[in-house]
């Protein structure tokens, strides 16, 4: 008899623990697949106008649409600066949290409210109490202050010709250095720059400096670009390549060596664009041809 109460005992004891367990494993599988919504903060006790965080996190799941709370003002708080909303990818979804510091001037036990990002999702409301520093009764008294004697009125008139005086020497000498004449700044005669010199001399220190490829096409171009704008006043700093192209053939230069320069600029672009690898081949004749192209340019009426 006392075996078979035993087996059953022990029998009703193994369906009850499987029985938590699947209850335990299932509470714990809702909690990972749904939003989850926390508000926090760091203390529960300040001064009057002393600062506390208020943090607010949402984990939202992948299956689940990215949403957060919308907070106006908090009874009797106010917002110092609100952080911006802080993104983590976690393991099971997004993570979005926000730091926001307030204050309260309000003295009493105030209760900052539960937030609301949905109907059935609302964070813990939170306790704060707002006070006053700590009266110390060991600390001595301050003593009442005699009564400070005002002066006669022939005393304070004194003063006023004394201001008086002061503020007419003033306004003399803002007159007298208002009125005075300046001595006339000659300005220094602008130095009067030649576009072909200065093209030829930059050319000159790229072939030196020799830097990487795309630095290296686009400085020559660069050089070719404000040539042209300074010396025939096209807008070539703003266009395309093919747009400038089609512009240069209004110059009515040599056919061989426009069609020279058309090809070493598209590829000059072709470069940049990491859509072609040069040779030191291609190195030294796009530089040649954008010197040619500059000389020819330069005879040109």
């Amino acid at each position: 008899m006392a075996a078979f109460i035993y087996k059953m005992i022990n029998k009703l004891f193994h369906r009850l623990f499987f029985t938590a367990i699947f209850l335990v494993v299932g509470l714990i599988g809702v909690a990972q697949n749904g939003t989850t919504v926390k508000a926090t903060i760091d203390r529960n006790q300040i001064l009057i106008g002393e600062p506390i965080q208020l943090t607010l996190e949402v984990n939202i799941p992948e299956n689940e649409s990215i949403r957060f709370f919308s907070i106006d003002s908090i009874s009797h708080f106010e917002f110092l600066n609100p952080g911006k909303i802080d993104t983590t990818n976690t393991s099971n979804g997004t993570r979005l949290t926000q730091i926001i510091p307030i204050t309260s001037f309000d003295s009493g036990s105030w209760v900052i409210p539960s937030f609301s990002l949905t109907e059935s999702l609302r964070t813990d409301s939170l306790p704060v109490d707002v006070g006053f520093s700590p009266f110390n009764p060991e600390q001595p008294y301050h003593d009442i202050k005699d009564i400070i004697e005002v002066e006669p009125a022939e005393k304070k008139q004194q003063w006023w010709w004394y201001a008086a005086g002061a503020g007419l020497i003033l306004l003399i000498l803002i007159i007298y250095l208002l009125t005075r004449k300046k001595p006339v700044v000659v300005a220094a005669p602008k130095a009067i720059i030649n576009p072909y010199e200065e093209a030829m001399k930059q050319l000159a220190a790229i072939e030196r400096s020799k830097p990487e490829a795309k630095q290296y096409y686009s400085k020559l171009t660069d050089v070719f670009r404000l040539y042209i704008f300074q010396k025939k006043g096209f807008l070539s700093l703003q266009k395309t390549m093919d747009d400038m192209v089609i512009q240069l053939k209004g110059l009515n230069m040599n056919k061989e060596q426009f069609d020279q320069l058309s090809q070493a600029l598209r590829l000059s672009d072709f470069v940049k664009f990491a859509k072609f690898i040069p040779s030191p081949e291609d190195d030294r004749m796009i530089l040649d041809t954008i010197k040619k192209s500059i000389q020819e340019i330069e005879q040109l009426r």
